[in-house]
Formats: C-alpha cells, structure tokens, sequence
C-alpha cells in the first residue's frame, strides 16, 4: 500500500530578502521558518531544505539498518545516526556523510560496517539522492 507525506512551503519575497515557512502537513509536528541566510550562512533557529533532507536521511536510513540487524538475528538495543548534508550556494548539494554508532549485541564491527553499507545503499532516501555523493561512518560501540 503507498503512502503520500505532504509538506507546504509559503515564500515572500525575493530569495535574498525573503522568506518563508514549511509546514510538516501530514503529521501536523510543526511549522519551521526558512530563509536564503539559513540556508547559506548561519541557521539562526531556521531551518533550510538541506536539514530537511538530513533528517529524512538520517530516519530512513536507521530504519533500514534496524531491519536489516533484526532480519539477521541481532536487533540493535540502539543507533545514533547523524546525516550531515553540505550545501554550496551556486553548487546545490555536494556531499552526506551519514554517521551511525550502534550498540548491538552478537555482531562483529565488520559485520556492522557490511550491514551499516547495505541500509545506506538501499533505504529509499539514499535511493532518491542516488546523484549525490553519499559516504559512511559506522561505529559498533
């Protein structure tokens, strides 16, 4: 069965003096102020599409790994997953590193990284950014 998120962004303005609000319509979790400035100088408490997507990154991304974990026998008591994704102003998005630590009993730290490879290679987010670059760093604590 598919499933449809919506988020509404409203502008005013021009792009350097403007600025906006994104709802998270679907869930009703909040509306977020947007600016040019946040998203290409300091966030001064705004948001900016490249947060945006390194939250949705960051989630989808754990998901899969605690699937796959559990698929396996050795479900994670926990993972911490950070996704940092850089934006250049004339570049667009130029790179994600996505960070995991994970405490997982009966699992190897290789077998971690082969698991942590495989959920960053096929959660639905790192499939729709397939045209950025997208690096790993996985620690098994």
């Amino acid at each position: 069965m598919a499933t449809t998120r919506t988020a509404t962004t409203q502008w005013k303005g021009a792009l350097l003096d403007g600025s906006g609000t994104v709802s998270l319509d679907t869930s009703g979790a909040g509306t977020f102020d947007v600016s040019w400035p946040s998203r290409a100088e300091s966030a001064n408490g705004k948001t900016s599409p490249e947060e945006l997507i390194a939250a949705a990154h960051s989630s989808c991304f754990s998901m899969a790994l605690s699937h796959a974990l559990a698929g396996a026998g050795t479900p994670p008591e926990s993972l911490r997953t950070s996704a940092d994704v850089t934006f250049q102003p004339g570049e667009g998005i130029t790179g994600i590193v996505l960070t995991v630590r994970g405490r997982v009993p009966g699992i190897t730290a290789e077998q971690f990284q082969r698991a942590a490879e495989d959920a960053k290679a096929n959660c639905p987010v790192s499939q729709a950014l397939a045209g950025t670059s997208i690096s790993l760093k996985a620690e098994l604590l």
